[in-house]
């Protein structure tokens, strides 16, 4: 049995806070300037440049690659040998947030209750998604997500008998009505499968997986090629002005699900696509 204080974890969430609105992850950086380099809409081009360019300030300076330093979002694996001491494992989560927000000047941007709208001044509390897991690990992936792409996301419950190509339609759908709204280039995360709800938390956890890992089932995976194809001939393009880089990548996660349903949500993530990934214990 391995044994993780509470500090630790506290320290390691402080630091992703940080790190993750500081410095793009790389595979959506190489993305956004590889694309500039292949973009045959000068406008487009130009916009994927000055992209790289601020992402270069705000690693090099420290400073948020964008204002919207989000909601923060974990993914948190569990492993059945490790246990956490010197207190609760979300009281710490959330600690970690509230340090690394107020040490890094972040944005605070959660508010208390939907409805009456008073912000909590620490961007707590965080959402957090347990899984228990083999091992005696603590795995951690933090993904603080802006609201201006969140806000274009949706859900739809499908029927069987619309298949594949109604996944297709209302994936496309989604991103087509969006536009320029989340600031494309976009990483668009899919779920499909199990209920409303775990559709939605699929295309969530689809966001944590680098631009260059494609599904490992093959026929989800090429699903995710001819979507990313559909999505960048709507001509969106970067930030709206055209082009053919309106999505870096689309990724698909899957789950089984009732015979009578066909769940699929779509979550949008704009071209400040972060996600990290830490390990603690063993």
């Amino acid at each position: 049995m391995v044994e993780i204080h509470t500090d630790e974890v506290i320290r390691e969430i402080r630091r992703m806070c940080i790190e993750a609105n500081t410095t793009l992850p790389r595979d959506v950086y190489d993305a956004i300037a590889r694309s500039a380099g292949e973009e045959e809409n000068p406008t487009a081009a130009e916009v994927l440049k000055q992209l790289v360019e601020n992402a270069d300030i705000a690693r090099e300076e420290q400073i948020p690659i964008c204002q919207d330093t989000g909601m923060a979002v974990l993914f948190v694996e569990l492993g059945q040998g490790c246990r956490i001491v010197g207190g609760g494992l979300t009281d710490a989560i959330n600690e970690g947030v509230r340090q690394g927000y107020g040490d890094g000047y972040l944005r605070k941007s959660v508010v208390g209750d939907p409805l009456e709208r008073v912000n909590t001044g620490d961007n707590t509390p965080a959402i957090i998604y347990y899984d228990v897991v083999e091992g005696e690990g603590l795995v951690i992936h933090f993904s603080p997500k802006g609201f201006g792409s969140e806000n274009m996301s949706k859900v739809k419950m499908l029927t069987p008998a619309e298949g594949v190509e109604g996944v297709k339609r209302f994936v496309v759908e989604v991103v087509r009505e969006a536009g320029p709204n989340p600031c494309p280039p976009l990483v668009v995360g899919v779920g499909i499968g199990g209920t409303m709800d775990k559709a939605a938390v699929l295309a969530k956890k689809a966001l944590l997986r680098p631009l260059d890992e494609p599904n490992p089932v093959p026929a989800v995976a090429l699903l995710e090629e001819q979507l990313l194809s559909l999505i960048n001939n709507l001509d969106v393009g970067p930030l709206g002005f055209g082009g053919r880089t309106t999505a870096l990548g689309v990724k698909v996660e899957t789950f089984p699900t009732h015979i009578a349903g066909l769940p699929v949500a779509v979550n949008v993530s704009c071209h400040v696509t972060r996600h990290l990934t830490t390990r603690l214990g063993r």
